[in-house]
């Protein structure tokens, strides 16, 4: 009877209810390969997983250099306490010269600057005080620098420079006759400039020039 009753319905056009589908049963998630899982298969000769196997000998090789003290300098041996201190010896005695050398250059320089400004001053001082005369007939010898100078005077001047009233001042290479007073000055500004001063008083071989028979020609070159 069921069956006719739908041989009947789908004769009258009703279509048959559709099946459901059936859903696939649901697997659990599965994780991707690891790299971990693919594990070196060399195990070396200790077989311990991703060691190389080595030679013994290499391998005592290191641990005794591992131990071994380097020696400094890329392979050279070690300088001993005494070449360490004699090092240092003398490296403190070339400090110590070429300090000298240096403080010596110095104390030069400041030598020569400071003779510069005398001579200037003393250029000041003599400027036109000069007591030189063209129409000196006479020569006056006397030693300067270690060597014989001469000066020319009148007459009357000799006699004042023997008797230590005149004196003679040496600037710039040339001879300046001067007054005692004015010599005493030029010798406080800069004491080498005094080329002749003479003591009365002194015996007569301390400046033999003085004697007149001493008097030499203006011809007669020295």
């Amino acid at each position: 009877m069921t069956d006719s009753l739908r041989d009947q319905l789908l004769g009258l056009g009703f279509k048959p209810a559709p099946k459901p589908e059936r859903k696939p049963d649901r697997q659990p998630d599965r994780k991707p390969d690891r790299p971990a899982d693919r594990r070196p298969t060399d195990t070396g000769k200790a077989g311990r997983p991703g060691q190389s196997a080595k030679p013994v000998h290499a391998r005592q090789g290191e641990r005794a250099g591992h131990n071994k003290p380097q020696q400094r300098g890329g392979g050279k041996p070690a300088r001993s306490r005494e070449d360490i201190d004699l090092a240092k010896a003398y490296a403190i005695r070339a400090q110590k010269e070429k300090d000298e050398r240096i403080e010596a250059e110095q104390l030069k320089q400041e030598q020569a600057r400071l003779r510069r400004e005398a001579k200037a001053k003393l250029t000041d001082l003599l400027a036109g005080k000069g007591l030189n005369t063209a129409d000196a007939e006479h020569v006056r010898h006397f030693e300067y620098g270690g060597k014989i100078k001469r000066i020319h005077v009148t007459a009357d001047q000799l006699k004042a420079l023997n008797a230590g009233e005149l004196g003679v001042v040496q600037m710039e290479g040339r001879y300046m006759l001067v007054t005692a007073e004015l010599l005493a000055q030029a010798e406080a500004v800069f004491a080498p400039s005094v080329a002749l001063r003479v003591d009365p008083n002194a015996p007569r071989e301390d400046d033999p020039y003085a004697d007149p028979q001493y008097q030499v020609p203006d011809e007669l070159a020295w």
